[in-house]
């Protein structure tokens, strides 16, 4: 990295962090540090919403995802807009007229004390994980390509996050993702257009999509009903749907931006935006990377995008075998540069040559043999090698190919959407810990004052367990992936709990709390087998749920009056 790089990096952290103390210090109360005293309006909630999901891993990983697999990984997101529906039409003003600070609160009234205890604590759980993956995240990838020491980012990053978070809680967090969400946007632009511009200089957006197709990145959707495809129109609408209201609906992180609203139109206006803009977000930065895939067209790329698998090749004794399938794919790259070209001049003449399409469609199949030969000699050099490196190939190509500054600003888009997402995290788990474990178990009541010092304070402890969290990770075939699975093991269960709060009534406090214990432990059994896309564990955590609370409530006596009367009491 170059000083100038090195300079906006540091100069755009440090403002969005100064920025958010300096706006958001001394809350004098429990609802200014958690709900931010209910002001904020409905853009700010928009934004603070998208933010907060966007973290580092989107930008690191989605890329990647979109060159090596193309444009499917978007019907992940189809079923999000529905479930923004869902939740402002149910789950909004439900929280907004109990005036309560966390989505588990609810729980209690509708429910018992231990029904909001154990979604308290798999929300904790789930969570904690969660943004300790947001921390890790840019810092593995950052370490490896950059050669920074790991821990200390993991340190770093953590430290920019508590700063303000415990500083200002809610605000704090809504204030400074307005910038980082600015800084994310502009940055990805001018990625966008800068690609187009370092395409061959006869080459249109439409060209490069053609060739895209060509290679089978620009299949969007699946129609198939295979319940081992991961990524599917109907595991996305389905499943997505139930991770999009159970994440949206009940995972405090999301929850917390959107109480904060002055109103329940403005938290409702707010859900709507992020319905509305949160697809075509993902298909634009899907599109960034089918972008790259192209740019590799006519450029030298390398076997494996992680550069510490090249160290471990050039170490063992396969290194030779290694260079010579580097010679396959430098040799194949031109071939494939000659054909592109030739493709190109086709298209130019309204010309889409069948037969050209095919050739670089099995081109590109070469191309997979010798990358898959690849990862099987880096696994026999190291058996406990990460051979996946979707992970590395935005970051690579921003590294190599972009100019001084834009490095910078890239790289500050991806630390400024790590904090994002990890304040959020970080403002919802101090915000639960303080008001669903510690305040309702205290004996005796304390003041407004001691309460936000506690929640300050969990925000500290938590800040530090995320960080070891991230000094312990690990990655998996796909960090975007992995936070979707932790994800998916929890939500449905969660999202069980509060759909039959919500919708049915009958169900009493004993039937739903065994049931949802019951179908946690399935859960994790089901994710063993992988039987099914990960995808589908939301729905079939809040089915079982569901489901099973009902078989139970069957075996229980009839409701006494009293008991009636307080189902009542506690409907909307």
């Amino acid at each position: 990295m170059q000083q100038l790089d090195w300079i906006i990096l540091s100069v755009t952290l440090l403002s969005i962090v100064i920025y958010g103390v300096y706006k958001t210090k001394g809350s004098r109360n429990v609802e200014e540090y958690i709900l931010g005293n209910k002001q904020t309006n409905w853009f700010t909630v928009g934004i603070s919403v998208m933010a907060t999901q966007a973290s580092a891993i989107t930008f690191l990983s989605t890329p990647g995802q979109a060159y090596h697999d193309g444009m499917g990984f978007v019907q992940f997101y189809f079923g999000l807009p529905i479930a923004m529906v869902v939740i402002s039409l149910t789950f909004i003003p439900i929280y907004h007229k109990l005036k309560v600070y966390t989505a588990y609160e609810y729980l209690e009234q509708r429910f018992d004390l231990k029904t909001r205890s154990l979604a308290s604590i798999l929300f904790l759980i789930q969570r904690g994980l969660g943004t300790g993956l947001t921390i890790y995240a840019p810092s593995i990838v950052l370490s490896t390509l950059l050669g920074w020491n790991l821990t200390m980012l993991n340190v770093i990053i953590g430290i920019l996050v508590i700063v303000y978070t415990f500083s200002g809680g809610t605000k704090a967090v809504n204030v400074t993702q307005k910038q980082q969400m600015f800084v994310i946007m502009s940055g990805m632009l001018i990625t966008f257009f800068l690609i187009l511009s370092l395409l061959p200089n006869d080459m249109t957006l439409s060209n490069a999509m053609h060739i895209a197709g060509a290679n089978e990145k620009m299949n969007v959707v699946d129609f198939s009903f295979d319940p081992e495809t991961r990524y599917t129109i109907w595991s996305g609408i389905a499943g997505g749907f139930f991770l999009s209201l159970a994440y949206f609906g009940t995972d405090q992180s999301q929850v917390g931006r959107y109480l904060s609203g002055k109103s329940d139109r403005e938290s409702q206006m707010g859900l709507i935006m992020n319905g509305f803009l949160k697809v075509p977000m993902q298909f634009f930065i899907l599109l960034i990377g089918v972008l790259v895939f192209v740019f590799f067209q006519f450029n030298e790329v390398p076997l494996n995008f992680n550069p510490v698998n090249k160290d471990i090749i050039e170490k063992s004794a396969y290194a030779n075998d290694y260079h010579k399938l580097e010679d396959q794919l430098k040799a194949l790259t031109e071939e494939k540069k000659e054909y592109n070209l030739l493709y190109i001049d086709h298209l130019n003449q309204n010309y889409d040559n069948p037969i050209l399409r095919n050739r670089l469609t099995a081109l590109s199949g070469k191309e997979r043999d010798l990358r898959d030969q690849a990862k099987e000699l880096i696994a026999k050099a190291d058996p406990k090698a990460e051979t996946n490196d979707k992970d590395y190939v935005f970051l690579y190509f921003i590294l190599n190919y972009l100019p001084k500054g834009l490095i910078g600003l890239l790289l500050a888009v991806i630390l400024s959407a790590a904090m994002s997402s990890s304040a959020s995290g970080l403002n919802a788990l101090a915000s639960t810990t303080a008001i669903d474990i510690y305040k309702r178990n205290l004996k005796e009541e304390k003041s407004d004052k001691h309460y936000v010092m506690a929640t300050r304070y969990f925000t500290l402890l938590w800040g530090v367990i995320a960080i070891l969290f991230a000094c312990v990770g690990t990655l998996f075939e796909n960090l975007i992936q992995l936070v979707n699975i932790v994800g998916s093991i929890f939500y449905g269960t969660v999202l069980g709990i509060f759909l039959v709060g919500f919708y049915i009534k009958h169900i009493k406090a004993t039937a739903i709390f065994y049931s949802a214990v019951i179908s946690q432990l399935l859960i994790f059994y089901i994710y063993y087998l992988d039987v099914v896309s990960f995808l589908w564990l939301n729905f079939i955590g809040a089915l079982l749920t569901i489901v099973i609370a009902w078989l139970i409530q069957r075996t229980q006596p009839n409701e006494s009056p009293e008991e009636l009367q307080l189902v009542h009491e506690n409907e909307i």
